[in-house]
């Protein structure tokens, strides 16, 4: 967490700054962890002073910020990083700023309250080399059946632990993957080669529609009530959840069966053993 969904919503939520110029960068003092920050203060700085932003983008669960340079500021927030055009939800946790002149929005804050995210200034040349196809899988938003089953149907990995795979297919994380999994109708540990062309057009179908939707939403915003918009709004998503955090309830697919939680590879997967067979 955040996963597409989330940052596909941050990068929407901070298009306001396109085309506005780069006044001042500096990064915020913070007791806590500090972020990792590529490169350092004085040569970030240089570097994006004075530049504009041209467009955003986003490579799988980060946002990129492409300038007029032709350098890329790319925004990968973990578990808790969030990119704020309004005040934050505790002061404490911002951790750069960006002041802008022109434009629909005068700063840009990045807050991660673990300091597990980072913030990278990268040449284009820097940004292929790290995002590109040979680095990132294709985006989750453009997967067919036939790509999903071109790079995950020969493996022997789990169905859900294969969708977490950010070189096969970029921007499905944890809980993402149970819901598509669930509204599939595909149990979760079943083998990636053990599955039909027909099991992976509902994947592909599956995913298309948890994602959209989840865009629409603007995200899930979980008990913790750490993710919000740019705007410092909760998602709305969460709402609309089958099956994560749901264990012991009854499964509103086939409305007999009862969510059940197990853990694959340290993390938990919720499904129903009646209709995910």
């Amino acid at each position: 967490m955040p996963e597409l969904p989330e940052v596909e919503t941050m990068r929407r939520g901070v298009e306001p700054i396109v085309g506005a110029k780069i006044i001042a960068f500096e990064r915020l003092p913070c007791p806590r962890k500090p972020i990792a920050l590529t490169p350092g203060v004085p040569a970030f700085r240089r570097r994006v002073e004075g530049a504009r932003i041209e467009r955003t983008a986003r490579a799988g669960k980060r946002v990129v910020l492409w300038l007029d340079r032709g350098d890329a500021i790319i925004f990968e927030p973990r578990m808790t990083g969030l990119l704020l055009l309004d005040e934050p939800l505790d002061p404490l946790y911002a951790r750069v700023r960006f002041q802008f002149r022109g434009g629909g929005a005068k700063e840009l804050v990045y807050w991660d309250r673990r300091g597990l995210g980072n913030v990278r200034l990268l040449s284009e040349r820097e940004f292929e080399q790290t995002f590109g196809l040979d680095a990132l899988g294709p985006d989750a938003l453009v997967m067919t059946a036939e790509l999903y089953r071109e790079r995950l149907g020969r493996s022997q990995r789990a169905v859900k632990v294969a969708l977490l795979d950010q070189r096969a297919v970029a921007g499905i994380g944890n809980l993402y993957a149970s819901e598509i999994l669930h509204l599939a109708g595909i149990h979760p540990e079943r083998s990636c080669r053990e599955l039909k062309p027909a099991q992976w057009q509902a994947i592909a179908a599956a995913a298309l529609e948890v994602l959209e939707l989840a865009i629409r939403y603007e995200g899930s915003t979980l008990s913790d009530g750490t993710y919000r918009n740019a705007l410092n709004k909760s998602g709305g998503y969460q709402n609309q959840h089958r099956v994560y955090a749901k264990a012991g309830e009854t499964c509103p697919r086939c409305q007999k069966g009862a969510i059940e939680r197990i853990v694959q590879t340290q993390r938990s997967t919720f499904f129903c053993r009646r209709c995910q067979k």
